[in-house]
């Protein structure tokens, strides 16, 4: 009896240690595709969109808006840092001007793409099924005279790579905040919360305006709503948002809000 007595006691003493290590999880929220930018990567403008990519990067990856983007996998990835920590993005939920850049600058198509041509935009529609082709008509047209200026690049990010590369996503929003004062046009926004019931569709927050930022979780089926069309045209755009090329180092953090 002592001895059973004894081996409860044991077993009800907490085990700092593991605490400790789920701490750690949650302070470090994103997830691990596979992928290492071991320094900045070289960005070019795809003609005639606001969206850049990277032609030497083993993989799908663009720049739009103030954040990077990846395809792989059949998913959608974003970080506000070229090296993540990455977040997943429900197809409902990826900007339409990222959508719309050409098969050719993926630099490593999935197979379904084969027999695409590639001077026009994936076949989103035919791939991902009525229920995304219903939420987002026509999204392969629009004006092009009405195009947004693309987003200044965060060349302060040469700066940091290797050991200087800022892991915690507490320090990289500082770091941001001290070099990068640009205002997304259609914000994502990346933060933790709790879970709540969705598909991979985000079909649970239909409901909600579309005029809110978009909402994207660690689960990896906790997505934002989608954002009508006619909400993503840019409207107000002044000369301020310059197209900065890369590696001039200008243009950092003058973007403004438009509103």
């Amino acid at each position: 009896m002592r001895t059973l007595v004894l081996a409860c006691s044991i077993a009800l003493i907490p085990l700092p240690v593991a605490y400790a290590e789920l701490s750690i999880g949650i302070a470090m929220p994103g997830i691990s595709i596979g992928l290492n930018m071991p320094s900045y990567p070289q960005l070019e403008r795809v003609p005639g969109y606001p969206v850049y990519y990277a032609p030497s990067a083993e993989a799908n990856f663009f720049f739009y808006d103030g954040l990077y983007w990846v395809y792989q996998s059949d998913d959608w990835y974003a970080s506000s840092w070229y090296n993540g920590p990455w977040r997943r993005i429900a197809p409902t939920a990826v900007p339409l001007y990222v959508l719309r850049v050409p098969v050719r600058y993926y630099r490593h198509p999935p197979p379904h793409f084969e027999g695409w041509r590639r001077d026009a935009p994936p076949r989103w529609g035919e791939h991902w099924g009525p229920d995304w082709e219903d939420q987002h008509r026509d999204w392969d047209r629009w004006d092009r005279s009405a195009t947004p200026r693309p987003a200044p690049l965060p060349t302060y990010q040469r700066g940091y790579s290797g050991d200087r590369y800022p892991r915690n996503v507490v320090e990289q929003r500082d770091v941001q905040a001290r070099h990068y004062r640009y205002q997304p046009v259609e914000p994502v926004e990346l933060r933790t919360g709790s879970p709540r019931p969705a598909d991979r569709w985000g079909h649970e927050t239909r409901a909600q305006s579309s005029q809110q930022p978009r909402q994207v979780t660690t689960q990896d089926q906790q997505y934002g709503p989608a954002e009508p069309e006619h909400r993503r045209q840019n409207k107000g755009n002044d000369g301020d948002n310059r197209d900065d090329g890369p590696g001039n180092g200008k243009g950092e953090g003058r973007g403004k809000d438009h509103r």
